[in-house]
């Protein structure tokens, strides 16, 4: 499992004040989604992380700072596709919750 890469799903949301975003329209009134993508793919493609767990807590840790202070929480799930475990699984997975 350490020696080839394993295929990961994230999920992401975002818990955000956009009322300003939403009566005005405009773009700077809202969080860089592009941004935010970015910020995750770094996390998945970067340092080698033994848990999954880690992998959450580094990707709703880069997502707040993304959205900065529009953004007031967090809920990120991590899955590791078809696990190298003894039984038969289509994924395993950590959802962590962060203020």
């Amino acid at each position: 499992e350490a020696v080839r890469p394993q295929p990961f799903e994230v999920d992401l949301e975002l818990i955000a004040d956009l009322r300003e975003a939403g009566r005005s329209d405009a773009l700077e009134a809202t969080v860089d989604y592009g941004e935010l993508c970015e910020a995750v793919r770094a996390v998945i493609e970067g340092e080698h992380a033994t848990l999954l767990e880690h992998l959450a807590e580094e990707v709703a840790s880069r997502a707040l700072a993304v959205a900065g202070e529009r953004a007031t929480g967090v809920v990120v799930t991590v899955r590791k596709l078809r696990p190298p475990v003894p039984v038969a699984l289509a994924s395993a997975a950590v959802r962590i919750c962060r203020p």
